[in-house]
C-alpha cells in the first residue's frame, strides 16, 4: 500500500520532522510486553507509514463485542453520501459536551469528515452518553487512516471494547466524572505540590481539574500527543493519567519559575476564578512544546511510582459508588462541592481551627468526600471527656477527622477511614482496622501531612495479589503491649477498596497499623510507637514516631489535651 494512503487527510506542511519516513520501516514483534517497550521508547515515532500500521494491528487485536460495526458498516450507512464533501457545519452529538474537533495536523476537509465519523458513531453506540474525548481520538487516528471507514471501524473498537478492567473511553458522565474526582485524588497523593498550588488558587480545585482528559486529548500539540496516543493503544486508559499528573508537575515548576518578587508570589497565591485557572493550565500545556520534549514527558509521566492499573480502577470504582449513591449519575448543573463552597465560613465553626484551615485539611481527603460539608459530631467542651461517649456520638459515621489542641496551643489531628464500631470485631483485644486513605497531621508551625508510609516507599509492598490476613501481629517489642495487636479482616464488600492493606503485600504488618480502640485508648499508626495514643478520659496523650505513617512526633510527645474534635461527613445531597 502506497505511503502516501496513510496520510489522506493530513495537511504535510504541519506535520514538520513527523512528515518524515526515517527510521524501522516494519515490526515483526507480537509480544505485548515488547510492544509496550517499543512504543515507550518511540520505536515507530518517526515513520508515519508504520505508525499508522502499528495503530492498525494494535486496534484490531482490541477485544470487542461480538457485534461491533466495521468499515463495511459505515460504507453502507453513508453510501452516496460519501461522493459529497462532509461539512465541518454538522454539528456533533450532545455527549460531546461541546467538546470540538482539534485540527492538529489535519486539512480543513478531513476536520469535516471527523464531524461526519462522529455523528455516525453516535447512531451505531445508541448507549453513550458522554464522552467529551471521543473528537480528539478522532482526529488523532484520521491522521493514520486510509479513509473515513477505517476511522470508523477503529473507534468503534475501542467503543466497543470488553476486556474485563481495560477501558479506552469514558461513554457515561458518571464514567467521567468518577475520573475527575479520581484523578483529584492521584493529584493528592502523587503530585502533593502542585495540587498544593491549585488549592491555594482556584475557587473550585475540581472544576480546575475537570479539564484532566482534555489536557491530555486536546490541548497537548500533536508532536506529544501522538506520542501519547502510541503507548495509550498500548497500555490503555492509565496512560492519561500519568501523562496528566506530569503535565501537572511541569505546571507547577512553570509557575514556580515564573515567580519573581514576593508580591508577584503572594499575587500568584490569591484565589482566582477558577476558569481563568483552567485557561492558564490549559495556555500552558499548548505551549509547552517550547520547553519539553515528548520523550521529556513521558519520562517523567513514568517515574511516578506505585501507580497501577488495579489502583486506579479501585478508587474509580469507589468514587462511581459515591457518585451513585448521591444520585450524580447525569450531567448537571455543576453543584457547590469544591473545598471552597463545601466549607461555607458563615456556618463552620470550630474551637479548634478555622474555616481556612478547614478548607487546606479539607484539600488532603479523598475527592469522594468533597461532596460531603464537615458536620460536628463530638466535642469535649459540650459532650465532656469519656472516651464512651466518645464513641457512641462517631460510631455510625465513616469517615471522620480527628482534631486536637493541646495545652500548649499545638494542634494536630488524623483523618479516619472506618467507622469506629469497626473496633468491636476485635473483641477485647485491642485491634487495628482502616485503610491507607487513613494519614495523620499538624497544623503548627507548618501544616503537615503525613500519609501511608506505602505510598511514598511502594518498596514496602508488591500491590494487588488480595491475600487473607487473619493472622496477628507480633509484639513490637517492650515499648508498649499497644502494638501487639490483631489485625482483623472485614469483608471485601464492606472495606473501601482504595489502598486497603488487603490489596497489597506488605513486607511488615507494621505498616499497616492504621486506627485502633477499645475500652481504655485509641490509638492512630502503629510499628514501634503511635502517632496518636489518647487515653481513656480524652485528658493525656503522646506522639511518636510510628512505622505506618513513618511522622515525626505531632507535638510534645507527651501532651495534655485542651480539646478535642471529631467531624464527620455529611451529605449535601442527600434528600
Amino acid at each position: 500500500m502506497a505511503e502516501e494512503d496513510y496520510g489522506t487527510f493530513v495537511d504535510w506542511n504541519q506535520m514538520g520532522d513527523l512528515a518524515k519516513s526515517d527510521g524501522p520501516t516494519k515490526i515483526d514483534c507480537k509480544d505485548l510486553k515488547e510492544f509496550k517497550l517499543m512504543a515507550r521508547q518511540g520505536y515507530w515515532a518517526k515513520n508515519h507509514k508504520l505508525r499508522a500500521q502499528v495503530y492498525q494491528q494494535l486496534i484490531k487485536a482490541i477485544p470487542c463485542r461480538t457485534v461491533t460495526p466495521d468499515a463495511e458498516v459505515y460504507r453502507d450507512i453513508i453510501g452516496n453520501a460519501a461522493t459529497k464533501k462532509p461539512s465541518s457545519h454538522i454539528p456533533l452529538p450532545e455527549f460531546v459536551d461541546g467538546s470540538p474537533v482539534p485540527r492538529y495536523c489535519l486539512t480543513a476537509e478531513a476536520v469535516a469528515s471527523a464531524h461526519r465519523i462522529i455523528n455516525c458513531l453516535a447512531g451505531q453506540f445508541p448507549d453513550i452518553s458522554y464522552c467529551p474525548s471521543l473528537p480528539a481520538v478522532t482526529s488523532l487516528l484520521l491522521h493514520f487512516s486510509v479513509d473515513e471507514a477505517q476511522c470508523f471501524e477503529h473507534i468503534s473498537r475501542m467503543l466497543a471494547c470488553n476486556e474485563p478492567g481495560k477501558r479506552l473511553l469514558d461513554q457515561t458522565f458518571l464514567a467521567y466524572e468518577s475520573s475527575c474526582m479520581t484523578f483529584g485524588d492521584l493529584a493528592n497523593k502523587y503530585c502533593t505540590a502542585a495540587h498544593k498550588l491549585i488549592v491555594a488558587t482556584a475557587q473550585d480545585v475540581l472544576e480546575v481539574y475537570s479539564d484532566w482528559q482534555r489536557w491530555v486529548l486536546g490541548d497537548l500539540p500533536f508532536s506529544h500527543v501522538v506520542r501519547v496516543l502510541d503507548v495509550y493503544l498500548v497500555e490503555g486508559f492509565k496512560i492519561l493519567y500519568r501523562v496528566a499528573i506530569a503535565l501537572l508537575r511541569f505546571y507547577r515548576k512553570h509557575k514556580v519559575g515564573a515567580q519573581g518578587s514576593q508580591q508577584q508570589q503572594q499575587q500568584q497565591q490569591q484565589q482566582q476564578d477558577s476558569g481563568k485557572v483552567k485557561a492558564d493550565i490549559q495556555a500552558f500545556v499548548k505551549g509547552i512544546a517550547a520547553t519539553i520534549t515528548p520523550d521529556k514527558l513521558l519520562e517523567k509521566a513514568f517515574s511516578i511510582r506505585l501507580f497501577s492499573r488495579k489502583e486506579i480502577t479501585l478508587l474509580q470504582l469507589t468514587n462511581e459508588k459515591s457518585l451513585q449513591q448521591k444520585g450524580i449519575t447525569v450531567k448537571q448543573k455543576r453543584c457547590s462541592r469544591n473545598v471552597q463552597l463545601a466549607l461555607n465560613p458563615d456556618t463552620f465553626s470550630s474551637e479548634i481551627v478555622s474555616a481556612k484551615e478547614m478548607r487546606d485539611i479539607w484539600s488532603w481527603i479523598p475527592e469522594r468526600f468533597a461532596l460531603c460539608q464537615p458536620q460536628l459530631l463530638f466535642t469535649t467542651s459540650t459532650h465532656g471527656c469519656s472516651l464512651n461517649r466518645f464513641y457512641s456520638h462517631c460510631e455510625g459515621h465513616e469517615p471522620t477527622l480527628l482534631l486536637i489542641r493541646t495545652t500548649d496551643r499545638d494542634v494536630c489531628g488524623a483523618f479516619l477511614s472506618t467507622d469506629w464500631d469497626e473496633r468491636k470485631r476485635g473483641g477485647n483485644a485491642l485491634s487495628f482496622f482502616g485503610t491507607g486513605e487513613c494519614f495523620v497531621f499538624k497544623m503548627k508551625p507548618e501544616m503537615e501531612r503525613y500519609e501511608w508510609v506505602v505510598i511514598r516507599h511502594p518498596e514496602l509492598a508488591s500491590s494487588i495479589k488480595a491475600q487473607s490476613q487473619e493472622e496477628t501481629a507480633s509484639s513490637d517489642g517492650p515499648k508498649s503491649d499497644n502494638n501487639s495487636l490483631l489485625l482483623p479482616e472485614k469483608p471485601a464488600g464492606d472495606l473501601s477498596p482504595f489502598l486497603s492493606a488487603r490489596h497489597f503485600n506488605l513486607n511488615s504488618k507494621n505498616t499497616s497499623m492504621f486506627m485502633a480502640g477499645n475500652f481504655d485508648s485509641i490509638i492512630v499508626g502503629g510499628g514501634d510507637g503511635n502517632a496518636l495514643y489518647i487515653d481513656s478520659e480524652l485528658n493525656h496523650g503522646r506522639t511518636e514516631r510510628c512505622t505506618t505513617f513513618d511522622n515525626p512526633p505531632l507535638c510534645a510527645e507527651s501532651f495534655q489535651i485542651s480539646l478535642l474534635e471529631v467531624w464527620g461527613f455529611e451529605d449535601t445531597m442527600a434528600t
